[in-house]
C-alpha cells in the first residue's frame, strides 16, 4: 500500500512545470472516539501534527497527499457515562497515517486572480493507518503488536489565501478505521479472546482538527478541457 502512495506523490511531482502546486503543514490536535472514555466527537485532547501536498487540478478541486501523526488517547474515569466510569479504562495509542484523495472546493478558488480568495471544502479519499495492537488485563493496557489498518477519511474545513502564495486552512477531518482495537477493546489475537469488551460491532473513530498552512507555487495552469 505505501508503494501506492508513493506512485501517487511521484506523479504529481513530474507535472510541476504544468499545474499549480501547494506544499505545507498541518498543526492541531487529535481525539478518539469508541468504547473508552468521552463520547464527545470534536475534543482534541493531543497534540497532532503532519504535511501536506496537493496537485491543483483546477479551480473546484485538488488531488491531495499528506501525513500525520498523534498520540490518542482515553480514559473512562473522564466520561459522563455511568457504566465507563465504573469500569476505570484507559490506554493511549500512536497513529502514523498516510493518507491520499480529493480535495473539493464550494466557490472557484483561482489561485492566480488577484485578492482575498475564501472557500469551505471538504476532503476524502483512503488513508493507512499505522498503530499499536493493544488488550486489557486486570485494568492495564497493554501493547502486544504494532498494525496497519485502512481508514476512511471525512474533512471539512475553510481556507483563505493570506498572501498571494500563503494559504490558511482550518479543517476537522473524522477518520472511520477499519479496525475496532484502537483502544484494546477487541484483540485480534485469539489468546486475547477473553480480554474483549464494548460494541465489538461498531468500529473506532479518531479526529484531526486544527490548521494547515501551505505555499503555492508552479506555473499558471490551463484549466480548459484537454
Amino acid at each position: 500500500m505505501k508503494k501506492i502512495f508513493l506512485f501517487v506523490f511521484i506523479l504529481g511531482l513530474s507535472k510541476l512545470s504544468a499545474q499549480i502546486h501547494e506544499v505545507g503543514v498541518f498543526f492541531g490536535g487529535s481525539n478518539y472516539i469508541g468504547d473508552v472514555g468521552k463520547t464527545n466527537y470534536v475534543n482534541p485532547n493531543e497534540a497532532a501534527f503532519g504535511i501536506l501536498y496537493k496537485w491543483n487540478k483546477s479551480p473546484r478541486h485538488a488531488w491531495r497527499i499528506s501525513y500525520t501523526q498523534s498520540k490518542i488517547t482515553a480514559n473512562d474515569l473522564d466520561s459522563n457515562v455511568p457504566g465507563r466510569y465504573k469500569r476505570g479504562y484507559n490506554f493511549e495509542n500512536n497513529i502514523k497515517e498516510i493518507s491520499a484523495g480529493l480535495e473539493f472546493n464550494f466557490f472557484d478558488f483561482n489561485l492566480h486572480e488577484f485578492g482575498l480568495k475564501v472557500t469551505p471544502y471538504i476532503y476524502s479519499g483512503l488513508c493507512y493507518t499505522n498503530y499499536d495492537e493493544l488488550y486489557v488485563s486486570n485494568g492495564e493496557t497493554k501493547k502486544y503488536i504494532n498494525q496497519g489498518a485502512f481508514a476512511i477519511p471525512m474533512t471539512v474545513g475553510v481556507k483563505s489565501n493570506i498572501t498571494p502564495s500563503i494559504i490558511v486552512g482550518f479543517e476537522v477531518g473524522a477518520r472511520y478505521s477499519m479496525t475496532d482495537n484502537l483502544d484494546g477493546s477487541l484483540p485480534k489475537n485469539n489468546f486475547y479472546n477473553n480480554f474483549k469488551f464494548g460494541n465489538i460491532n461498531s468500529n473506532d473513530w479518531y479526529v484531526f482538527s486544527g490548521l494547515t498552512l501551505t505555499y503555492t507555487f508552479g506555473q499558471k495552469p490551463c484549466y480548459c478541457a484537454q
